[in-house]
């Protein structure tokens, strides 16, 4: 179909890619905006948060890294194992996508800490003093608790697939299995000669 044809619904063909480019530049400047917006506000607020539930302390600032860095981390993994285990099956792509939304917002507060982390923009340098003052060992804790988390998902998914490899050789073993419809053989009579036999 050249640019010059109509489609059957009466727009020329030129017309509705001029449509469609349009349409992706203003989604394109959309997100760039609101992404400059965010990278010049999430990173600082989310510092002052922390720093909020942390007040200085050691405990408080590793308990809260462990909680946002294990916890969530993993939570979010589980999510994206589930979302790729129920996908083929009935209904799955629904609730795939489901657990996919639940784990981006479970994985928000440790993007919000990358932002931060590493950022380079003078919101994610205000953001890293803050927390070097007011949430001290939050970030380490918060690293030792994804790496954590990470560990118990491998064990994890290597649990799923070793479960589904013994569920696949199960199966493969009665497919092949031949057919033992036949009735067991009966013993053969004892032919030994009895004391009444002799007689």
């Amino acid at each position: 179909m050249t640019s010059s044809e109509v489609r059957p619904d009466g727009k020329s063909s030129a017309s509705v890619w001029r449509n469609r480019i349009i349409g992706g530049v203003a989604l394109l400047v959309v997100l760039v905006v609101t992404y400059l917006i965010l990278a010049a506000f999430i990173p600082r607020w989310w510092a002052q948060r922390l720093a909020e539930m942390v007040s200085g302390s050691f405990s408080k600032g590793i308990g809260w890294g462990l909680f946002f860095g294990g916890v969530c981390t993993l939570v979010a993994l589980l999510l994206l194992l589930f979302a790729v285990l129920m996908w083929r099956k009935r209904a799955g792509k629904f609730l795939a996508g489901a657990a996919v939304l639940l784990a981006v917002l479970v994985l928000i507060p440790n993007l919000m800490t990358l932002s931060i982390v590493l950022g380079a923009s003078s919101a994610a340098h205000a953001g890293q003093r803050i927390l070097d003052v007011d949430a001290p060992a939050f970030r380490g804790a918060g690293l030792v608790g994804a790496i954590i988390a990470a560990l118990l998902f491998a064990g994890a998914v290597f649990l799923v697939v070793r479960r589904q490899m013994r569920r696949k050789k199960a199966a493969k073993q009665i497919a092949t299995a031949p057919e033992t419809g036949a009735a067991p053989a009966q013993a053969a009579p004892d032919a030994t000669p009895t004391r009444h036999n002799r007689l």
